[in-house]
């Protein structure tokens, strides 16, 4: 899913929010490289190289803004980063929450999407009458590579 820089522009105008180059910028890093899984500083990395002038902590901020509008999650990979992607504001309507598939060798982070969390989550609601506002699946294995590697069986 590439960037739809028309679609943030809209989004930032009706959250009442100036349409700024770093605010630009940082959805077009988190864009082109989408399986990543960005630190703040792998952002201001590739940021840096458009925008020379830009400053870590402006980047942190623009993170912290977009986090609170909800145009980017942050996630927990275990590995000791805090990571961000593109948020759920982005995703087609048609399309389902991602979640991620983690390789416990070599730790490569994949993104699958699937909607069997959702018939979950209708059903605890209807049982617990908890109400669930979000859900975040990391499922643990070996990829194609690793299972060469070890007995997956």
């Amino acid at each position: 899913m590439q960037l739809d820089r028309e679609k943030f522009i809209r989004l930032l105008r009706e959250k009442g929010l100036k349409v700024t180059t770093q605010r630009l910028a940082v959805l077009t890093a988190l864009s082109k490289k989408q399986d990543s899984h960005l630190t703040a500083e792998e952002i201001y990395e590739l940021v840096k190289v458009e925008s020379p002038d830009i400053g870590l902590a402006t980047v942190y901020r623009t993170i912290q803004m977009l986090l609170e509008l909800k145009i980017v999650d942050r996630i927990y990979l275990d590995d000791g980063y805090v990571r961000y992607e593109l948020g759920h504001v982005y995703e087609d309507e048609d399309s389902h929450h991602h979640h991620h598939l983690i390789c416990v060798k070599c730790g490569r982070v994949m993104s699958f999407q699937g909607d069997l969390m959702e018939e979950f989550e209708k059903r605890m609601e209807e049982k617990t009458g908890f109400f669930i506002q979000d859900h975040d699946v990391k499922l643990y294995g070996y990829c194609v590579d690793c299972q060469k590697d070890v007995d997956v069986k």
